[in-house]
């Protein structure tokens, strides 16, 4: 990478919005733990700090040796951050006389500032703290206001330093995207060259570097993120990348064969396995969320490992595969090296496991440095197909756990004709590309109907539909009453086994997006 900002996460919510708003202006950027500091080498071009859930007042609040960052380096500091530089430099911090959440208008901007250049007066601002700067250090000077915030933003003279008491990263904060292109751009001189295309150029020739002659055996699953990490490698190594795809009989209907047609079609060394046998066969009677979760991902194993082996076979005398490929993106890193550790298991994670000790290989991940919509631009680059890039996430265990219960094959048939209808007609009504995730849930519950004259007592779907930027959070989408009508209809008629349709209104939190 040629520069970078650093971001120094304090354990605020916010954090990777920092991020993904740093890279829509096409710099590179990563976050690092302000407990587990990086080198600060010389593409470094600027610091921020994040904000964070703590209070500067409270004894165990993060604290961190900055001098070295601010005599270096531009440093804006958010929220926490700019109460942290007030209060360490001989500013007092007070709790609020109200707690200051929600959005606001700067009364006072200083044209002069470099940050502030073309943030108007009453720009709105979103605030989201409970302390408040009461005094600045008297090297400290005001840059903005607000009716109730005198110290809504400053900048430390003599330096490039600045701090300010709102959120930029927010959309509710209508230039803060003006603010950060300031700071980006304007204070720390970035050149805004990190696009998809030097993205690739980059990449691939790192790849080239990294793995030489080896060979890459890469399971597949169809979706966005494994599929641009297998191109990106193809361009590296051609036909020394071998692709594996394995039909465990939970996908959609029609999938595999669909999925794997557009793979050959990409000139990618792909093998399809059909391994439904294996897979239902130890999944037969099987109820617990967990369980079947551990059944899938060992059984998953064991189908990859005999694939690698019979990939081995076929490879010249003296020649090994010896790299794992991986679709592992930067949310994944992120929250493995959290501030706050390891967060509290509510489900093991469908793409995060990693292979038993007793398959030998390196891993390799060419999307570990971006966000989703990131992996999008690239594969739009690397011209992949516009299905699989449209495709919504969908979890590794498939539709195991969407046939809530247990589970057997006439089950996940009845699933995938219900979901076939849903997501056809979520595509033919101009839906399906305004939705983060939709899918079908079958409930292992029997409701009472009536066909012609008689009366049924047959299973119940549930609709699912999400927008998200991230899947960290979830709002359930407002489909249109006709358009949840019709697909209804269309289920119950044409789906035998299926009386009765219901649409999901939770968002996550409290609820998840998948519902085991």
């Amino acid at each position: 990478m040629s520069e970078k900002i650093i971001i120094l996460d304090f354990g605020s919510q916010y954090t990777q919005l920092i991020a993904r708003r740093v890279r829509e202006l096409n710099v590179y950027c990563e976050i690092h733990p302000y407990n587990n500091l990086p080198a600060f080498d010389d593409d470094v071009k600027g610091v921020i700090f994040s904000g964070s859930p703590y209070s500067v007042r409270q004894e165990d609040a993060p604290q961190i040796d900055y001098a070295d960052i601010q005599n270096r380096f531009p440093l804006l500091a958010v929220c926490y951050g700019a109460q942290y530089l007030a209060q360490q430099q001989g500013g007092e911090v007070l709790p609020s006389e109200i707690r200051e959440y929600g959005r606001a208008n700067l009364q006072f901007v200083d044209q002069e500032s470099v940050l502030l250049k073309g943030v108007p007066v009453q720009s709105q601002v979103w605030m989201s703290h409970g302390d408040t700067i009461k005094e600045i250090p008297s090297n400290f000077k005001i840059i903005a206001s607000t009716d109730k915030v005198s110290v809504a933003a400053y900048e430390v003279e003599g330096t490039r330093t600045y701090g300010i008491q709102f959120h930029p990263e927010v959309t509710h904060s209508t230039d803060g995207q003006v603010l950060l292109k300031n700071f980006v751009v304007d204070i720390c001189g970035c050149s805004q060259d990190w696009t998809p295309d030097t993205f690739v150029e980059t990449t691939v020739a790192e790849l080239k570097a990294q793995l030489g002659d080896d060979h890459v055996i890469m399971a597949l699953s169809g979706g966005v993120d494994s599929t641009v990490a297998a191109v990106l490698l193809h361009q590296a190594i051609g036909k020394n990348l071998h692709c594996i795809f394995v039909d465990h009989g939970l996908l959609r209907k029609n999938e595999y064969e669909q999925v794997l047609d557009s793979y050959k079609n990409m000139g990618l060394n792909i093998r399809g396995i059909n391994a439904k046998e294996l897979f239902f066969g130890r999944l037969t009677g099987v109820s617990e969320p967990e369980q079947k979760r551990k059944i899938i991902g060992a059984s998953f194993i064991d189908v990859f490992d005999q694939a690698s082996k019979d990939i081995q076979h076929e490879l010249p005398e003296g020649v090994e595969a010896k790299w794992l490929g991986q679709g592992t993106i930067y949310p994944d890193v992120i929250e493995s090296i959290s501030v706050k550790g390891p967060s509290a298991t509510i489900k093991s994670h469908h793409n995060v496991g990693g292979l038993p000790d007793f398959m030998k290989l390196k891993v390799v991940e060419p999307l570990k440095a971006l966000f989703k919509d990131e992996v999008r631009r690239v594969g739009k680059t690397l011209e992949v197909d516009a299905n699989i890039l449209g495709r919504h996430p969908f979890p590794g265990p498939g539709l195991a756990i969407r046939v809530l219960g247990d589970i057997t094959e006439e089950k996940v048939r009845i699933l995938q004709e219900a979901d076939d209808i849903y997501i056809r007609n979520l595509k033919e009504a101009g839906w399906y590309d305004k939705v983060w995730q939709a899918g079908t849930i079958f409930l292992p519950v029997q409701s009472v109907g009536v066909m012609g004259d008689e009366r049924t007592y047959e299973h119940v779907v549930a609709l699912r539909a999400v927008g998200s930027l991230d899947g960290m959070t979830a709002d359930w989408i407002h489909l249109p009453y006709d358009l949840l009508a019709k697909i209804s209809n269309e289920i119950i008629n044409h789906v035998k086994g299926i009386n009765r349709v219901v649409y999901d209104i939770s968002s996550k939190p409290p609820a998840t997006i998948e519902w085991e």
